[in-house]
């Protein structure tokens, strides 16, 4: 058997673990778009965020815009009276993300190509506020609860299986089951859009707009074409970290918050790797969750994971600024 304390720590590496798999996700949605268009998509939270509002709207039949309509016409309607299926409401959100990603690049993008990248990031803010008060305004502020399916709650049979490794004080490891679906989707993301970006023409024309969009236009690569597709993947990939975070926490405008833990997840592993954002998601997990456990709780009165992972992030960007897998830079003189 193991000392009990030893065993706490081997449980508190592992929650990191589960908790840097979802931050990973929010930072794949990051990292998809800056690789294939050079945008540091500042929306990318609030992606997740409308994501995750419209799919418990479809689902529960909420009528949108409901408070407006209710002014407008003096009406008293919140509910169409029916419910729909979880699997059929994510497709129906996927279609509605696609669509989003459409109204992005006409509206917006299709005007800014060849712009600085300062102006683009500045357009993304200018976006992130405009969902947010728009999915305000379909859906409402309320806090909803997310449920589809996915078991939550501490797994019972890893906690029976690991109980033998302990003291009388040690009742075995408590996973959150949610955290271990979480792991498993963000897994299956990593290996198909790693697949996507290196194998199909679509990927390497992502890359090609990415280095430059007038010498890709050149070529007969379609701008609008590649914008859309590389908006429609990252906001697939916010709706999975939505319904994940979401499912945990519920539903509420502070979802969009979480696109903050992201930047130093994107610091680590490099704003432009896939497997890196995983990765910088794991160690950031790990290292708040053992640095609260070790240090912060004991010596300096708790809630270092609030400024843990900004710290290890500024550590970086001093010795490799590029992060783990990020391009090399490399300044000509």
């Amino acid at each position: 058997m193991f000392p009990d304390q030893f065993l706490f720590g081997v449980e508190v590496m592992l929650n990191g673990l589960m908790a840097g798999v979802l931050y990973a996700l929010v930072a794949l949605g990051f990292v998809l778009i800056f690789k294939a268009s050079g945008i540091f998509n500042y929306a990318q939270g609030v992606m997740a965020l409308f994501g995750a509002l419209t799919l418990v709207g479809i689902m529960d039949g909420q009528v949108p815009f409901a408070h407006l309509i209710n002014s407008v016409f003096g009406t008293d309607v919140h509910h169409f009276g029916w419910h729909v299926p979880a699997f059929l409401s994510i497709l129906l959100v996927m279609v509605v993300m696609v669509g989003l990603a459409w109204c992005v690049q006409h509206f917006i993008f299709r005007h800014l190509v060849g712009q600085e990248p300062i102006i683009l990031f500045m357009a993304t803010i200018g976006l992130a506020y405009f969902m947010e008060g728009f999915g305000d305004m379909m859906w409402n502020s309320e806090i909803k609860k997310l449920d589809i399916g996915i078991p939550q709650g501490g797994s019972m049979w890893i906690e029976e299986a690991t109980s033998f490794l302990g003291g009388t004080n040690f009742y075995g490891f408590f996973i959150d089951k949610l955290e271990i679906v979480a792991s498993l989707v963000a897994i299956v993301l990593v290996i198909v859009l790693v697949a996507f970006a290196q194998y199909t023409k679509q990927g390497r024309a992502m890359r090609a707009v990415a280095d430059d969009h007038q010498a890709a236009l050149s070529v007969g690569i379609s701008l609008s074409f590649i914008w859309v597709l590389v908006w429609s993947l990252a906001g697939f990939v916010a709706l999975v970290a939505g319904i994940m975070w979401g499912a945990k926490s519920g539903v509420q405008f502070s979802l969009s918050l979480i696109a903050l833990k992201a930047l130093p997840v994107l610091m680590l592993g490099g704003f432009t790797s896939i497997p890196g954002a995983i990765v910088g998601g794991l160690i950031v997990g790990v290292g708040e969750k053992l640095f609260e456990f070790l240090i912060g709780a004991p010596f300096l009165g708790g809630a270092t994971e609030n400024w843990f992972a900004y710290m290890l992030a500024l550590v970086f960007l001093v010795f490799r600024p590029q992060g783990l897998f990020g391009e090399k830079i490399i300044e000509r003189v």
